[in-house]
């Protein structure tokens, strides 16, 4: 494992998608308001991160020193906020717009009192104010293919991104060698076809596959695997399934099922972000899938004990693999 994160180190990226800013109000609460049948709050602090393809970006930029991002960030006071925290982690950012685009820079906004959230206010304007046209994709991504090794899709369903881009830059990619991850949103009813990864978890692996499983059904491995095959043919499929583990697949055949190791868990928030983060990366740096897999899991089992979205770092890594206890994916 040591030596593989030595060569992600190495491995140049760019994530595009849509990128938040997540804002945490913490405080306590002690009385009910007298106003209405609600809390009312003490606030005692708040704190601001990265969020969708902002905490895929941070994730890339804790395992590799070569990290770019695209996709919108307005210039309102949460997009300051969120430059901010890309550039403290050296990730570099494309606004691929033009200049006078004034959408809002999505902002998500959750009340947690004593370490449960409460509410979450959200801030975001219309999907098509945030997609990458023609003129973006042209000046600032297509330039970017040429230094990197590895794109990822982060798909949050708010614009950036669309069908006609994702061909487009599959295509590219292909011709120039440089592997495409992908993180669906099944809901948006993309062609991706021919990505290099494709991580769903399991309610967007059943939907990919157009299965409908009852409640007290088990999980169709080989037949989630297949359909995707016949409908997208990733190269490599990576389903995250939560407490019943990680599959790995290739050519709609199962490969493996990677068991969970059971671990308390804080936030499952952000963790589909390591994931593909992890995965993407290992997978660029020739890793085989098994192996790539290992690693997410071990690091999605570090990032689900931390609140709200979170980095894993490669000391935080080991040192949890080196250890007895066991860990969920």
């Amino acid at each position: 494992m040591k030596d593989l994160l030595a060569k992600i180190e190495g491995v140049s990226a760019l994530v595009v998608g849509d990128p938040m800013l997540d804002h945490y109000i913490w405080g306590d609460s002690e009385r009910i308001s007298p106003e209405a049948p609600v809390p009312v709050i003490d606030v005692s602090m708040d704190t601001y991160v990265a969020g969708g393809a902002a905490n895929v970006a941070l994730n890339v930029a804790a395992l590799s020193k070569k990290t770019q991002m695209a996709g919108y960030i307005g210039r309102d006071d949460a997009g300051l906020r969120l430059r901010s925290i890309l550039q403290e982690f050296d990730v570099r950012y494309h606004h691929c717009y033009e200049e006078d685009r004034q959408a809002s820079t999505i902002l998500k906004t959750r009340v947690v009192v004593r370490n449960q959230q409460l509410c979450r206010l959200d801030r975001e304007s219309s999907p098509a104010e945030y997609i990458i046209n023609e003129a973006g994709y042209e000046k600032y991504v297509l330039p970017c293919l040429d230094n990197v090794d590895v794109v990822i899709l982060s798909d949050y369903a708010k614009g950036v991104i669309s069908e006609v881009f994702v061909k487009r830059l599959i295509k590219d990619a292909k011709s120039k060698g440089v592997f495409v991850a992908m993180d669906p949103k099944p809901k948006r009813q993309i062609d991706f076809s021919g990505v290099s990864l494709l991580t769903p978890n399991r309610a967007e692996s059943l939907q990919l596959a157009d299965i409908h499983l009852s409640r007290h059904e088990s999980y169709p491995y080989e037949q989630v695997c297949k359909k995707i095959w016949e409908k997208y043919h990733p190269e490599n499929l990576i389903v995250t399934l939560g407490a019943e583990g990680m599959m790995t697949s290739r050519e709609g055949k199962v490969i493996d099922v990677i068991p969970t190791k059971v671990r308390e868990v804080f936030d499952v928030s952000g963790a589909g972000d390591t994931v593909i983060a992890t995965l993407a990366l290992a997978l660029a740096a020739e890793a085989v899938l098994e192996d790539a897999a290992n690693l997410a899991n071990v690091a999605a089992g570090v990032v689900v004990g931390k609140l709200g979205t979170a980095i894993v770092k490669p000391q935080e890594i080991l040192a949890y693999s080196s250890n007895s206890k066991d860990i969920i994916a």
